[in-house]
């Protein structure tokens, strides 16, 4: 039985992206479970890390600085980024193009609901919740408004993918991701391989992809990932040669049933994953 006091959670979004818990609470919240380090990986952005380590510092929690970045390969697929150089100037230039491109959709989605009579502006919305705006704030909206029962209705109804004030974002390709994660000085790792919904050969083919590019690693144990699953990733892992990462994907209220370390239940992500990849890295 694998050691039960030393787990990690390598998977966290914070208020800096689409979280609904600031760096310092994620932190707490680790740090009170007793784990033995978290890793920022905010969407698109760096701009959490900063405080969470300051945090980390202050109550003696290893907090690992990262990024999750949305690429397309035929579907939407997310490199996370462990490691990286939040300063590293490859990667600023290509983050501000990414927020530059998300205010653009942003806007139009404010547009639409003010079209349908709903009183919003992106001004209010930035000055509500802050630079980095995502779908969960305008699902929050339309709950607030009455509009939508919870989260998941909101997103069913109004903005998911070929719903009423959906807007779709243009996306880097997955090889131009890992690029830039590697230039930053990390690590390039595919997060939530389940997810995507390829049978065995098309994630073999998605791996390979991503190693002809600079992947090392893959996410093997996750929330919601029962233990054949996971057994299945760290198989994959172990034939590709690829490093095991694990986390929740912790998003606060936004995803209610995610908790920090624990995923949605059971979730046990083991510091030698993260030995192992600063290991790795050391050699580099």
């Amino acid at each position: 039985m694998e050691e039960q006091t030393k787990r990690i959670d390598l998977h966290i979004h914070t208020t800096a992206s689409d979280g609904t818990a600031t760096p310092e609470e994620v932190v707490r919240a680790a740090a009170d479970m007793g784990l033995g380090a978290i890793a920022i990986t905010d969407h698109d952005t760096a701009a959490g890390y900063a405080r969470a380590a300051a945090e980390g510092r202050r109550l003696g929690l290893e907090v690992v600085p990262g990024i999750e970045i949305s690429t397309k390969y035929g579907r939407a697929v997310h490199i996370l980024g462990y490691y990286i150089d939040p300063e590293a100037p490859a990667l600023r230039e290509v983050l501000d193009w990414i927020v530059r491109d998300r205010d653009e959709r942003n806007a139009k989605m404010c547009q639409l609901m003010r079209d349908d009579g709903i009183d919003i502006t992106y001004d209010y919305m930035r000055e509500r919740f802050g630079e980095v705006i995502g779908r969960p704030h305008f699902a929050e909206i339309l709950i607030e408004r009455g509009l939508a029962r919870d989260m998941n209705d909101a997103f069913d109804r109004y903005v998911e993918k070929g719903r009423k004030y959906y807007q779709g974002r243009n996306f880097l390709s997955i090889e131009r991701s890992i690029e830039i994660i590697r230039a930053a000085g990390g690590t390039a790792v595919i997060a939530h391989p389940f997810q995507y919904r390829f049978d065995d050969a098309g994630l073999r083919d998605l791996i390979e992809h991503c190693m002809a590019s600079g992947l090392e690693g893959m996410e093997c144990r996750y929330s919601g990932y029962d233990a054949a699953m996971s057994l299945y990733l760290e198989a994959l892992a172990e034939e590709y040669g690829l490093l095991k990462t694990g986390g929740s994907d912790f998003h606060g209220t936004n995803k209610p049933d995610i908790r920090i370390g624990d995923g949605k239940g059971g979730l046990n992500v083991p510091y030698r994953f993260l030995e192992q990849l600063r290991a790795h890295r050391a050699k580099d």
